[in-house]
């Protein structure tokens, strides 16, 4: 284990623990599920009442009108998926929107990004009924309880209020979302009680009556009616078949280690298809804080995500994708071939032969370990509160390309391609002892590449690799445009210097500039002690019993 960072000082230190714990962006949310730990409740229950308390008191990220997508290795599973299931909860475009008529309503090159034709169906609701059906032991009732009480009336966050003041000018703009977020027209002081009265029935009705009254019941009725007012596509009738996916998860290995991850939709496969082509390159011999070692996992995301533009579908039903192809090993070494000594600023997808979210990771004392993601897309999703429903709607709309050539164009009833992923990591020895992610969108697989390479190849603990320099590449490779690389001050000078010198775009942010928020929890298979990491760069933290 690394025990002296180059970088800096420790902000935090690691927690210990061996009878469960929780890691969150939030002390609301640790908590929430920490008390279903200690009383009794497995990884799943835990989770699943952490989301709910996230959904709440995290608006600005997630809720029950945004998505998720986690995964759950439970080592008592018998199912065809094996110990590991991946749950894909998100939902379709409008089918009364056509490629024309989101061509004419946004700019032109891209979709609308906020309002009433941003929506798409969302699947958090269903996917936290489905994660407790497969794998709880515990009510939604009862694990939704704290998520009632909070949405009845909660201390607002400074972190919260910040968001709520930099989008004040999109909440001001709906009566619906200014009535929740605008209390006597401008944002709540910190420690101040925001109530959400709506958002607490709503939460009452599907704790009563099940995912029905939400997908073929009450409140997509009144969605519907709702986004028909506002001049929307999506109706109630999108929502009545919406269902969560659930399947075996996509993984590689690395050095030797299994590292899993969710399905298409999600971007899962860049971070692995980005690990296998990383994997060619000696990183462990270069350090933690070498500008050799920022140049090759910036180049290999480059073309991870250069390959998924070109590539892949998020909708199975309107197209293949190449999956095993992509996240082959001989894939990535003729991947790997590509990166020399210089920054590449035209990145060409490689060519076959005739997204603002929360994470959190819960893992209990028999070894269950839960890795969930969820959102509503950017920050406050499309910035409409569905009328008295209380829930604020996503944006996913705007993950689609207007590109007629791409897999990933947009169509009526198809689902958009999704920034959402999450990790888990076996040991050589096929014993699961890391859970972990970030929020992030595009910025997910490049962070969680950082993190990851962080503790296999340098040996740092969970909390020394989530507090590791961050380094972000933009635009993510595909979109056009030459590339940007932003890293945090802490880096150094001359760090940056030498990625300059190879040819990057380099822009330097303050020390901590970089806005993810990584939770990571490892488990010593040895012993069994968890250690918990969790992002100073949120308000969160890593809490174990």
């Amino acid at each position: 284990m690394n025990t002296d960072p180059t970088w800096s000082r420790r902000r935090i230190a690691p927690v210990f623990a061996e009878g469960g714990m929780v890691a969150s962006a939030h002390p609301l949310v640790t908590g929430a599920g920490l008390r279903v730990l200690a009383d009794g409740g497995n990884a799943v229950d835990a989770a699943v009442a952490s989301a709910l308390v996230a959904a709440v008191v995290m608006p600005e990220m997630c809720g029950l009108g945004g998505d998720l997508f986690s995964l759950v290795h439970d080592p008592a599973a018998t199912g065809p998926e094996g110990t590991v299931t991946s749950f894909q909860g998100s939902g379709i475009a409008p089918r009364a929107a056509s490629l024309a008529s989101m061509r004419a309503a946004g700019d032109g090159v891209h979709l609308p990004g906020r309002g009433p034709l941003s929506v798409t169906v969302p699947g958090a609701v269903h996917g936290w009924f489905t994660l407790l059906e497969r794998h709880g032991t515990r009510t939604f009732a009862d694990l939704a309880r704290p998520a009632i009480g909070y949405a009845h009336g909660h201390p607002v966050s400074p972190v919260l209020v910040g968001f709520i003041t930099k989008f004040a000018d999109l909440l001001a703009a709906a009566p619906t979302s200014a009535r929740v977020f605008l209390p006597d027209g401008r944002p709540p002081a910190p420690g101040s009680v925001l109530a959400q009265a709506d958002l607490a029935r709503t939460l009452e009705l599907v704790a009563a009556n099940g995912p029905e009254v939400f997908y073929q019941g009450e409140i997509a009725e009144r969605i519907g009616a709702f986004m028909a007012q506002a001049g929307g596509a999506l109706s109630a009738a999108d929502f009545k078949d919406h269902h969560t996916d659930v399947s075996a998860p996509l993984s590689t290995t690395y050095r030797g280690h299994r590292v899993f991850q969710t399905c298409l939709p999600s971007q899962g496969l860049v971070m692995l298809e980005a690990l296998n082509i990383a994997e060619r390159f000696d990183l462990a011999g270069l350090g933690a804080a070498s500008p050799e070692r920022t140049h090759l996992l910036v180049e290999a995301t480059k073309l991870a995500f250069a390959d998924r533009y070109a590539h892949c579908c998020g909708d199975a039903a309107f197209g293949p994708s190449p999956v095993e192809r992509l996240l082959s090993k001989d894939w990535a070494a003729g991947r790997a071939s590509l990166i020399g000594r210089q920054a590449r600023h035209d990145v060409p997808a490689g060519a076959f032969d005739p997204g603002h979210t929360t994470y959190l990771c819960v893992t209990d004392r028999d070894g269950m370990m839960v890795s969930l993601i969820q959102s509503v897309a950017a920050n406050f999703g499309s910035g409409l509160v569905a009328g008295e429903t209380g829930v604020l709607l996503n944006n996913r709309c705007q993950a689609f390309s207007l590109d007629e050539a791409s897999p990933n164009v947009f169509a009526p009833g198809k689902k958009p391609m999704h920034t959402l992923n999450c990790y888990l990591i076996a040991d050589r020895q096929g014993r699961m002892n890391v859970v972990g992610g970030t929020p992030g969108g595009d910025r997910q697989p490049q962070w969680n590449l950082q993190v990851i390479t962080g503790l296999l190849d340098h040996g740092l603990d969970p909390q020394q690799t989530v507090e590791q320099p961050l380094w972000i590449s933009s635009p993510s490779a595909g979109e056009g445009g030459r590339f940007t690389l932003t890293l945090e001050g802490r880096a150094g000078r001359e760090h940056a210097a030498a990625l300059a010198e190879r040819g990057h775009d380099v822009t330097v942010g303050g020390d901590w500039s970089a806005e993810s928020g990584a939770q990571v929890i490892a488990r010593d298979s040895v012993t069994g002690v968890l250690t918990g990491g969790s992002d100073p760069r949120t308000e969160g933290s890593a809490l174990g019993l």
